[in-house]
């Protein structure tokens, strides 16, 4: 495990290009490399590591599992795990960037997750995240982090360019059933796919709640670590549940708010806000 002193705060301000900022309005998604440098990673990656094994929720062996499950070893809101955990999920740097690209005054976390591709691992289908967030709004991202080295063979992600601009495309949650509609759906709107592979780690990519994307299967031996954290702007409000998989997020991440109230559960902390660089 790593001591407390080594893990330094990731606190400093990290500048984005217009071109970046403009990439993610276009497209929905774009990378920002070394925004953690490899010794800031190597100083937080031994508490993830314990804290992704400790909290994964599917421990059955990876043949026994169906698509979603051999996609990767999931686990959540690890940040209430492990302090050290907690200091990179919160981290100032990486709010300021999701904020700068979403063009908001502030974020709030959603929630943390940590995605490991086992080697041998499956492909992960066609999904948007935001089908399962009740949030009134579409000032949502993702970061996807990776901890290790990712050659573009272990499961960099897919993302359909600005696929995000069409809103809900279905209500299918992940697994074969996402695959197969969403298939369809890009095969049909002719969108065309990117990808930002490889990636060192502290690189970073971000998408958009309703971009849609995938990743294909891990076929080496190398276990591909990334630490993913959510944001959404603040001054949002909770939505409907009109979905099982919403309703469980609301209980899960939002402290089961009421519709229509201010998303500021303690779970989901103000982590940057313009006023505090004034």
């Amino acid at each position: 495990m790593t001591a407390a002193s080594d893990a330094r705060p990731l606190t400093e301000y990290f500048s984005l290009s217009r071109s970046t900022i403009d990439d993610f309005e276009r497209d929905g998604h774009t990378v920002v490399r070394g925004l953690a440098s490899r010794q800031e990673i190597a100083a937080y990656k031994d508490n993830i590591d314990e804290a992704t094994m400790a909290c994964r929720w599917d421990n059955r062996p990876l043949e026994q599992r169906d698509t979603y499950g051999k996609a990767f070893i999931q686990s959540a809101n690890i940040c209430q795990h492990d302090p050290i955990v907690a200091a990179f999920v919160y981290a100032r740097r990486f709010a300021r960037v999701a904020a700068e690209l979403l063009q908001c005054d502030g974020v709030r976390l959603y929630h943390d997750q940590a995605l490991y591709k086992e080697p041998g691992g499956g492909f992960t289908p066609w999904h948007q995240d935001q089908v399962y967030w009740p949030l009134d709004t579409n000032k949502t991202i993702t970061m996807w982090m990776p901890l290790v080295d990712v050659p573009s063979n272990i499961g960099g992600m897919i993302f359909a360019d600005q696929s995000w601009r069409h809103g809900n495309l279905g209500e299918q949650v992940i697994g074969d059933e996402s695959q197969a509609h969403f298939e369809t759906v890009v095969q049909e709107r002719g969108f065309s796919l990117s990808t930002h592979g490889p990636f060192s780690p502290g690189d970073a990519t971000f998408h958009r709640g309703w971009t849609l994307h995938s990743a294909p299967a891990n076929s080496t031996d190398i276990m591909r670590g990334v630490m993913t954290i959510i944001y959404f702007a603040d001054g949002t409000n909770i939505g409907v549940t009109d979905h099982p998989a919403r309703e469980l997020d609301l209980a899960l991440w939002l402290g089961g708010a009421q519709i229509g109230t201010p998303a500021t559960s303690s779970s989901n902390p103000l982590l940057w806000h313009r006023s505090w660089d004034e």
